[in-house]
């Protein structure tokens, strides 16, 4: 069974940081890409960040860009992002999703396997 666990989430002011994970099971890890998406109330979903599994090449939206690092870690099957510097109009849902493949995409519909949301709100 395909499962993808998302967690970390939680409450922080502006300009501190969080890191939430995302551990995979039921499918080969290498051979995927592990996105991470946000969704805030009445926005559109947004892709942020995105790791390649076979060489953790990462991937990153202009809006986190210097701000959120993304690690993958293989023997657990575990992706990191690590979240600095937030701001407000980051607080929203973070979502992990899987691709099967080598290219990272902020195409969410593409996306073969999602994990449950892990809430992120950064007060000011």
């Amino acid at each position: 069974e395909v499962q993808l666990q998302a967690s970390g989430g939680g409450l922080v002011q502006a300009g501190g940081s969080l890191r939430l994970s995302c551990a995979a099971s039921g499918f080969t890890f290498d051979d995927y890409v592990i996105g991470w998406f946000r969704q805030a109330p009445g926005k559109e979903r947004e892709g942020v960040s995105c790791i390649r599994n076979s060489d953790r090449q990462p991937y990153y939206a202009d809006s986190v860009k210097g701000r959120f690092t993304i690690s993958s870690d293989n023997a657990k099957l575990t992706t990191y992002p690590q979240m600095n510097s937030l701001k407000p109009e980051d607080t929203a849902d973070y979502y992990c999703a899987a691709l099967r493949g080598s290219t990272c995409t902020a195409l969410a519909e593409i996306y073969d396997f999602w994990g449950q949301g892990t809430k992120v709100t950064v007060s000011s």
